[in-house]
C-alpha cells in the first residue's frame, strides 16, 4: 500500500500541472506565380519567306512579392493579368494592368504594385528576325537581321490558404 499512495500522488500532481498557453500565431507569409497567356487578340509580325525569328524569351525572371500590407488580411485570390512591353534591346519598358470589367470586383493596388515592381527587373532576349537566302547554288546565308519590340502577356495569382499566401507560377499558354 506504500507503494501505490505516492503513486497516486505523483498522478495527482501531474493532473494539476497548468497547460502552456497555446504558441502564438506566426504571421502570414506571401508568395505569387504567374503564367504566360496568349488572348489570341495580340498582333504578330509576319514574316516573310526565308525570314525567321528568334529570341524574345526571358532569362531573369523576378517573382513578385506578395504585399506585406495585405499579408494581416489574407485578401482572397487576386489574379493580375498585365501586358509587358518589351524594347529592341530585351529590356521591359512597361507593365500595364490588363483589367478592364468595370463590373469586376476592384483589386487591391498593391496587387499590380508588386507585379510591375518585378517585372520591370525581367530581361528578355531580344527579339531577332533574320532574313535568309539562297544563291544559285542552293545554299543559303543569312541576309540581314533586325531585333524588334514585342509585347507578351502574364497572369500572376496571389493566393492565401489557412493564413500562408503564395503567389504560383505554371509557364502555360491559353
Amino acid at each position: 500500500m506504500r507503494l501505490l499512495v505516492p503513486g497516486l500522488l505523483a498522478l495527482g500532481a501531474a493532473g494539476c500541472a497548468t497547460v502552456a498557453a497555446p504558441p502564438a500565431r506566426a504571421p502570414n507569409e506571401g508568395s505569387a506565380s504567374y503564367r504566360m497567356l496568349d488572348d489570341g487578340h495580340m498582333a504578330h509580325y509576319q514574316l516573310a519567306i526565308g525570314d525567321t525569328a528568334t529570341g524574345a524569351t526571358p532569362f531573369q525572371c523576378v517573382t513578385p512579392v506578395y504585399p506585406p500590407d495585405q499579408l494581416a488580411t489574407c485578401a482572397p485570390l487576386q489574379e493580375v493579368q498585365v501586358q509587358v512591353i518589351v524594347d529592341e534591346a530585351g529590356k521591359v519598358g512597361d507593365v500595364r494592368d490588363m483589367a478592364t470589367d468595370a463590373a469586376a470586383t476592384p483589386r487591391p493596388q498593391p496587387f499590380f504594385a508588386a507585379v510591375r515592381a518585378a517585372v520591370l527587373q525581367w530581361e528578355f532576349n531580344p527579339l531577332r528576325i533574320d532574313h535568309w537566302a539562297a544563291d544559285a547554288d542552293g545554299n543559303t546565308h543569312e541576309v540581314d537581321s533586325t531585333t524588334k519590340p514585342f509585347s507578351l502577356m502574364y497572369a500572376f495569382r496571389f493566393e492565401c490558404h489557412a493564413g500562408k499566401t503564395t503567389v504560383s507560377s505554371a509557364s502555360a499558354q491559353r
